[in-house]
């Protein structure tokens, strides 16, 4: 074989390869251009998915007829002005995305500058050329990309459905949307028909980007978004996300935005991840969208072809800065739970000899094109029962952690209070507690005004029915004291730090030298944590000590899990996890169970602990504790409104 320079027309088509997947690849490179140019209205209509037709018109700043001709040359670009890679503030700086495009396809671009008489029009067939033409057309630029792939129709067969690109072209331009409120957006497709239309939200960043995000994510998550604004060391992280109670199956509502440029970071869902795992089950997900604005020397966007991957200078302290700032947020929501928990309540409500949904308006709300409700809710979701099984299968001993005079929940009265009911749940013993007394009605403003309202009665013994001044409040029992429970235990080793158990015989486990290095250059991040290692020499490290309330525990594997996931994430958080799911596992159970009767005193002192919890809305496993039904919905089921 002869070495020897490949056509241009074939680098081309190569460079289209890896840029140019499928139409919404296309699509993507396209509206950033707009963008780019100070767009402020972006326009995109599709034809069988855009393999027939892709169009995108802007009323950005358009280009000349010598920049015309020009912009279609490899690796031609105006957004490099100082030549520095190191130094990017545009969506796009390689200039390899137009004349990628066209060499694979029939491209026409059609552009007008501002104070031009008039507009001039490029074609490129295939890869070829052709001269700039006057034309008709307004301020701004036009991009048509017709038969997408003709050029190379082995990539015809590569691509999916009309409606499965249309799809993904939808996702792309979601995406852009959320990181560019200020901009309107609109996509069509076969017949104009109009798939979304996103107009330009007004008024500051916050309340913009949370027009945009609900517009895009839905009301649900726009009515339970908690503001996320935080800052370290030059940078400043903005956004917002959802309350637990407000979750999915999947990661596939988590966004990250990096100067806002749409990315997608696995960073990103382990710091998620390490922010909520005291409030949600493993396999539910919240929903959110996070904006990063950073010194572009900081991070590195040309990892990638498509630009949908970037590469922090600093992965732990961005991570840290996530988890910190989620966690302060949802610190602050207090014991808010979302409002779709009580439109799943209402939606589930059916008038005798009626169907599910009530005519009056009372069904849930949908987010997103998908309604939730609360059968998938509970198909998702495992019982109590079930979880307590498999916690009494699978976790060590608890019992001795607590005295039984120890108050985990309101304070003691003359009948005993709910402290007496937290120590006799917590020992396990439910006989020196008496019956459910019944509620004073004679004085209806005790209670009343505070968020979670005044205990009226209890029903089926695990359900706390409370009055509040405008609705009322329907308590699940166990769950609630599970939080105050999960919630006091950690604030008791957050200050007597964790309990070590010393190993009769220390255990040696080997590891590759990478990992075994890893794992030792955190020696001290896990002693705090009750882990006791040392270095043992190339690829091994002893344990002397692990942590108390894991019990029993393989040692060997829990070490290496704790290596995959340092190398994987960046931060070990293996063993904090284990800790919290057994202190989770010990609230579960220490906690006043279903079937206990409680009296009037010991419900209203377990609301009034409620409100001065963190995170009460939702028990560790992701479940809401309580149902708040405002009057006029109630007034709604009985067609008073």
């Amino acid at each position: 074989m002869t070495l020897r320079v490949l056509p241009q027309n074939l680098i081309n088509q190569i460079a289209a390869g890896e840029v140019v997947e499928r139409p919404a690849a296309a699509l993507k490179e396209l509206v950033e251009n707009a963008l780019d140019a100070g767009a402020t209205r972006v326009d995109v209509n599709l034809r069988d998915g855009g393999r027939t037709l892709l169009s995108i018109t802007d009323d950005g700043k358009g280009m000349t007829p010598e920049e015309l001709a020009l912009s279609v040359e490899r690796h031609a670009t105006s957004k490099l002005p100082d030549d520095d890679l190191f130094n990017i503030g545009f969506m796009g700086f390689r200039g390899e995305a137009l004349p990628s495009i066209g060499s694979v396809s029939r491209m026409r671009l059609t552009s007008r500058v501002r104070g031009a008489e008039n507009a001039w029009t490029l074609l490129i067939e295939g890869g070829a050329k052709g001269e700039p033409e006057p034309a008709a057309h307004p301020y701004g630029t036009r991009v048509e990309v017709r038969d997408l792939f003709y050029a190379t129709p082995a990539r015809l067969k590569f691509l999916k459905t009309a409606r499965t690109e249309q799809m993904y072209a939808r996702e792309i331009m979601d995406r852009l949307a959320m990181a560019r409120p200020d901009v309107g957006f609109t996509l069509s497709g076969d017949n104009n028909k109009s798939i979304l239309n996103y107009p330009a939200c007004e008024g500051d960043l916050f309340d913009a980007r949370l027009k945009r995000l609900g517009a895009v994510m839905g009301r649900e998550f726009q009515d339970n978004a908690l503001q996320i604004n935080a800052e370290r060391e030059g940078i400043k992280l903005t956004g917002y996300a959802g309350v637990p109670t407000l979750n999915r199956g999947n990661a596939q509502m988590q966004f990250l935005f990096v100067n806002g440029r749409p990315v997608k970071d696995r960073l990103l869902q382990g710091a998620v991840r390490g922010a909520y795992q005291d409030f949600l089950a493993r396999d539910r997900h919240p929903l959110l969208a996070l904006f990063f604005e950073l010194s572009p020397r900081d991070v590195d966007v040309n990892v990638h072809p498509g630009k949908t991957e970037v590469r922090f200078r600093d992965p732990g302290m961005v991570r840290g800065l996530i988890v910190g700032a989620l966690k302060h947020a949802l610190a602050g929501a207090g014991h808010r739970a979302s409002t779709t928990v009580a439109d799943m309540a209402l939606g589930a409500v059916r008038r005798e000899g009626q169907g599910p949904s009530l005519p009056y308006g009372g069904g849930a709300r949908s987010s997103g094109g998908g309604g939730f409700n609360i059968g998938q809710y509970q198909a998702n979701t495992p019982s109590h029962a079930a979880i307590e099984r498999n916690y009494a299968a699978q976790s060590p001993g608890y019992g001795g952690l607590f005295d039984r005079g120890r108050d985990f929940g309101g304070t003691p009265d003359a009948n005993g209070g709910f402290a007496v009911a937290a120590a006799a749940a917590l020992a396990g013993g439910y006989d020196g507690v008496g019956p459910s007394a019944r509620v004073d009605m004679t004085d209806d403003t005790k209670f009343v005004d505070h968020p979670l309202g005044a205990a009226r009665g209890q029903v089926h013994a695990n359900y706390i029915i409370a009055q509040t001044r405008d609705g009322l409040v329907i308590v699940d029992q166990h769950a609630a004291h599970e939080r105050i429970v999960y919630e006091r235990m950690k604030a008791d080793l957050a200050e007597s730090g964790v309990k070590r158990q010393g190993l009769l015989l220390p255990e040696v486990v080997e590891l590759d030298e990478a990992s075994a290095d890893r794992i030792g250059d955190r020696a001290d991040e896990f002693a705090e944590l009750g882990l006791v290692i040392e270095p043992f020499g190339p690829g091994a490290i002893v344990v002397r000590e692990v942590p108390a309330m894991l019990g029993k525990v393989d040692v060997a594997s829990l070490v290496r899990d704790m290596a995959d996931e340092i190398a994987e994430l960046g931060q070990g958080m293996l063993l904090k996890d284990r800790l919290m799911y057994v202190c989770a596992t010990m609230a579960c159970h220490g906690s006043v169970r279903s079937g206990r009767k409680l009296n009037a005193d010991e419900m209203n002192a377990l609301l009034r602990q409620m409100e001065a919890t963190p995170h009460s809305g939702q028990c560790n496993h992701g479940r809401p504790t309580y149902v708040e039904l405002k009057l006029h919905d109630i007034e709604k089921m009985f067609g008073r409104r």
